[in-house]
This record gives structure tokens, sequence and C-alpha cells, in this order.
């Protein structure tokens, strides 16, 4: 059988991407792209030349059952990767990491960039208990899992995108209080990298004042 590799890349700054990456990535006889277009752009940079396939949110229902097939049937070894970060951290990889498993594939996720850890760390929050919570719901379910979240102890970490930003620190003073401390880090490793922290209600303000721009990492204290 074929063995899957679960591929990290860089979220932003390509010096991001391990030594290992690159070997595997040139090495398996496929590569898995959320988005070829821009996953193109990484390989071209690394002077990778392995075809790609796309395997993305909309067709990995699809496309699981041909790759597993693939994998089982022949010797060769297959990458997955994502646009940005490590595969199945709120980007596709659950559905085929599992029928891999399921079929007796080998799977080998190697360590790398993902962008919690960083936004994380420099919180200045209490990291040694978390717990993630990627994207809220858009609609049904959020204000329910935005109650049961008001009772939870540990650093809360969530992912958001730069147009759905005020909204949810909106939600965020109404279901955890104005004064909760936060922290919003954005376009992280990339020229543009700014983290602001403060209480809800002062970050609310400064991204009233600065509207956001790229993708978004919020980090909010458990209740005390």
């Amino acid at each position: 059988m074929g063995k899957l590799y679960i591929v990290p890349t860089p979220i932003g700054n390509l010096e991001d991407i391990t030594l290992r990456a690159i070997r595997v990535l040139k090495e398996v006889a496929l590569i898995l792209a959320e988005d070829t277009r821009t996953s193109g752009k990484l390989l071209h940079h690394f002077e990778i030349h392995t075809p790609m396939q796309s395997h993305h949110m909309h067709n990995e229902h699809k496309t699981v059952a041909h790759i597993v097939s693939r994998l089982k049937n022949g010797m060769e070894d297959i990458a997955l990767i994502s646009d940005a970060g490590t595969p199945a951290i709120s980007d596709p990889g659950f559905l085929l990491t599992r029928a891999c498993l399921e079929n007796g594939i080998e799977v080998e996720c190697l360590p790398g960039a993902t962008a919690f850890v960083p936004a994380l760390v420099n919180s200045g929050l209490p990291n040694d208990r978390f717990v993630f919570e990627g994207f809220l719901p858009v609609k049904k379910g959020r204000q329910t899992r935005l109650k049961l979240l008001a009772e939870e102890s540990r650093t809360m970490i969530f992912y958001e995108s730069p147009h759905k930003l005020l909204k949810t620190l909106v939600h965020f003073a109404e279901y955890f209080g104005e004064d909760r401390l936060i922290s919003v880090s954005r376009e992280l490793t990339k020229l543009y990298e700014e983290t602001c922290r403060g209480t809800v209600r002062e970050v609310l303000d400064h991204y009233t004042e600065k509207p956001p721009k790229g993708e978004i990492v919020i980090v909010v204290a458990g209740k005390k």
C-alpha cells in the first residue's frame, strides 16, 4: 500500500516550511491541494514538480473513495496540503485521514505551521490549558455555542474572517462581557503582522476605527 502524508505549509512566510516537507512533496506521486493555483505558487518557489489534484471541502466527499483505492492498490505515496497551515485544522483533511485509517492505510502527519499556536503563545493569556473552537457557526447554533462558551474557564481560540470580526467582537461583549481579556492576531508571519491585546471593548474600538484585513486568530481568556 501507499502512504498518506499530511504536510503543513507556511501560513505566510515561505521560510516556515520544513526541509522534510519539501523532500516529501518532491518524492510523492501526487499532491492533493485545496487550491491548485495557490499551491502552485508554493511548489514553483521550491522547484517542486509533483502533479497536483484538487481536494477541497466541496469535492472531498466525492474524491475520498478514489484516493483510498489508489493508495490501497498501488505503491505510490500521496501528500495532502491545504492553502496554508496544517490540513484538517479548519481545513479539509479529516474525512480522508479517517477513511485511510479505516482501510489500513498508513497516515503520517509532519509537524509544521498552524496559525493558532503562535497566536496563543504571543497573546499573553494562559496557555497551559486551552480549547480550539475554530470558526463559530455563522447563524444556526451560534447563540447556543456562545452561551456554553461563556462558562468556559480555559483560554479559547477562534478563527475569523476580517469582514466578520466586528460582529464577532460585539457578540463576545454580549456573552463574555466587555472587560474580558482578548488578543487578536492577523496576518501572522506576513509583512503587516499585527497583534492587538486588551479588553473586548478596547479591541472592538480599535478595529472599529481601523477595519481589519487578512486572516485572523482570536484568543479569549476563560471565565475566572
